[in-house]
């Protein structure tokens, strides 16, 4: 029963990272860099900033608890895991919310499993290693499926219907930038296993378990902020974008901040659905270490329910469509395969 709610956990979590892309397309007269650097300060500062603050045992040390080892090295995979927050956000704009998000998740779900394994010396030809090595095959051969439904869509669709359904729809680009976005995403995942003395450390002084693992995601995403948040305000300054913030009225001053926050929160909500959920999993060593391809397959999913909702798969045909519904179900497969062996 545990395990079910675990798994249920993550997976409101979620839904809440697929949907917070919606919020932004109600954001207006700002630029990519503009709405990508407010969403961000939301998403990657204030709220894994409360997120910690939550965490934090009454009377302990903040900055005591903080320097208990591993918080470097999580800022800086942090770093590294902004630049694939970065290019993130661009295969959405290239190829659209489903499959830039699959893409680009489904790459992130393999390495962001595989290497924690890897770096801590799991066998993946053996035992439970092996059945994580298999779950994750199982994950990419999801992915590779609806990447397939992807090409077909495109095929089957002239450039005019392409940009009424992605306005910057540009294949070749998108993909190459998923894939990066992809490998360096999962530096999220080692970014979390670096900073666990800091988790072990707020747990010993009575932190809720609930929340132990709240302040090593702050940690990694104030890297991932550092990234963003510097290439943004270099885009503001390169295409003299910067006046957008203050150069709109009040009302869509407020409509921006509101919607990037929702944005932010909605985004936000994967980590702590995460970090939640993996305390429920504790009895399941093989899911446990298997929960970040269960987050990645789950944000595939949702993903590609967003992407029938806002049109992006109308005027496919009904292969295509089937194609699509295969790799989902076979992502829904992977999920609960590591529990049944």
């Amino acid at each position: 029963m545990e395990i079910l709610v675990g798994l249920l956990i993550i997976a409101i979590g979620s839904f809440g990272q697929s949907s917070s892309y919606v919020p932004i397309k109600k954001v207006k007269q700002w630029s990519w860099e503009s709405f990508w650097l407010v969403q961000g300060i939301f998403a990657w500062l204030v709220f894994p900033g409360i997120g910690m603050a939550i965490a934090l045992p009454e009377g302990a040390s903040l900055f005591s608890l903080l320097g208990s080892g591993g918080a470097v090295m999580s800022v800086v995979y942090g770093v590294l895991w902004g630049v694939g927050g970065l290019t993130f956000g661009l295969s959405m704009r290239y190829l659209g919310v489903a499959l830039g998000q699959s893409v680009s998740l489904g790459t992130c779900s393999a390495f962001g499993t595989l290497f924690p394994a890897l770096f801590a010396g799991t066998d993946l030809f053996s035992g439970d290693g092996l059945v994580l090595l298999v779950g994750v095959m199982i994950t990419l051969a999801g992915i590779a499926v609806i990447g397939y439904a992807g090409t077909l869509r495109s095929r089957s669709m002239s450039e005019e219907e392409k940009l009424a359904a992605i306005k910057d729809f540009a294949l070749t680009k998108g993909l190459l930038v998923a894939l990066l976005a992809g490998v360096m995403s999962a530096c999220f995942a080692l970014g979390l296993d670096a900073g666990l003395p800091i988790k072990e450390a707020f747990a010993a002084e009575g932190a809720t378990p609930l929340f132990a693992g709240l302040p090593v995601v702050f940690l990694v995403t104030v890297g991932g902020f550092l990234t963003n948040a510097a290439y943004c305000i270099y885009q503001n300054v390169k295409n003299h974008t910067g006046k957008e913030y203050m150069a709109v009225d009040r009302p869509t001053l407020l409509n921006n901040v509101l919607f990037c926050a929702l944005a932010g929160l909605l985004w936000y909500s994967q980590f702590f659905g995460l970090e939640l959920g993996k305390t429920f999993l504790v009895a399941s060593p093989v899911l446990l270490a298997f929960s970040w391809s269960i987050l990645m397959s789950l944000n595939v999913v949702f993903s590609n329910v967003w992407g029938i909702l806002l049109k992006e798969w109308n005027g496919c045909s009904r292969r295509t469509i089937a194609v699509l519904s295969l790799g989902l179900l076979i992502l829904v497969f992977s999920i609960f395969f590591p529990s049944i062996i």
